[in-house]
């Protein structure tokens, strides 16, 4: 069955999970750790994403993101990227280090926030990480220390989440330790994996019962809420997703920037460095991979460039943003 495309727009709440690829380990040491937590900081300081919730276990992580300044495949690629590179360099191996793409689940905010950072936060438990609710309270890898003040956090959200039990900081954490200890004994909730009614209700033959009766019910597993949710999403996501894509083809955009700076396709695929080939390359990588969303490696016999340069390229673009929106308003 081929891959859904995913569900992605500016404020939109994502429980993503990464996996080591095989189950290997993704994180070997605190090193690792902070390596991905740096990056991640990182992100949510530029306004990628605001961070909820998070969860480093050993061949897997978790994430509570709601989306920002970019689209969540552009974000995500930046931190698994360059993480990947690190580690494999850190520990002297090669190849993939995650297990396909990462997941990406988006969420009704109501009633799954708080759920959801519950239960992200007791993963180190549950996998026993970690012994209790009181070694959580310390324990560096999760959201959950930054949540109840025992370990600074700045770029994670931690007001939002405190805000909805009580007004004041003391009695909020209070209220938030008590929640969290009450998740303990629940154990995993597969109702919090995604699919739309599909989980909440029961599963598939709940789904088909239902709609044997007056209602269609949605079920979608890249989405984790009610049905009228889901059909929201549907309608407005993917026709935010679809229209640029529809519309602009890779050789048409190659010729408009190419036209902009005074180039042709030709003079970029043969390689060589003159100043207009390189600012063409760097505005064409931009605008296909963070503003279309397409991905880069198609683009190297295009520009005449290495696949690894591709992304070095688009960052080289970002920097004149401006102007490149604009000659892609002009395509």
């Amino acid at each position: 069955m081929p891959r859904q495309p995913r569900l992605d727009a500016p404020n939109v709440l994502h429980h993503v999970m990464v996996r080591g690829i095989e189950r290997r380990a993704v994180f070997r040491d605190d090193a690792d750790r902070a390596d991905f937590v740096g990056r991640l900081a990182a992100l949510a300081e530029a306004g990628a994403f605001t961070v909820y919730a998070w969860a480093l276990l050993p061949n897997h992580a978790h994430l509570l993101v709601r989306t920002g300044n970019r689209p969540l495949p552009r974000s995500m690629r930046s931190l698994l990227t360059g993480y990947a590179g690190a580690f494999n360099r850190r520990h002297r191996r090669a190849g993939h280090l995650f297990q396909n793409r990462y997941r990406s689940i988006v969420v009704e905010e109501e009633p799954y926030l708080l759920e959801l950072v519950r239960y992200l936060h007791l993963n180190p438990i549950r996998a026993k990480v970690v012994s209790g609710l009181r070694a959580l309270d310390r324990y560096h890898w999760t959201g959950h220390s930054a949540l109840v003040g025992t370990v600074a956090r700045p770029w994670q959200e931690t007001p939002t989440i405190l805000s909805q039990f009580a007004s004041s900081r003391r009695r909020a954490i209070r209220a938030y330790h008590a929640f969290v200890a009450a998740g303990l004994p629940v154990g995993r909730r597969p109702d919090l994996q995604g699919g739309g009614l599909v989980r909440s209700l029961g599963g598939w033959a709940a789904v088909r019962a239902l709609r044997r009766g007056r209602e269609a019910y949605q079920g979608d597993e890249r989405v984790l809420g009610s049905s009228v949710f889901v059909n929201q999403l549907q309608r407005t996501l993917m026709d935010q997703l679809t229209p640029p894509r529809a519309t602009l083809s890779l050789d048409a955009l190659v010729a408009c920037v190419c036209r902009h700076v005074g180039t042709t396709p030709a003079a970029l695929a043969a390689g060589g460095r003159p100043r207009q080939a390189s600012r063409a390359r760097a505005g064409i990588a931009y605008l296909w991979t963070a503003v279309l969303g397409y991905p880069g490696r198609p683009l190297a016999s295009v520009l005449g460039i290495r696949p690894q340069n591709v992304y070095r390229a688009a960052t080289q673009g970002r920097a004149m943003a401006e102007e490149w929106e604009a000659v892609l308003k002009k395509c």
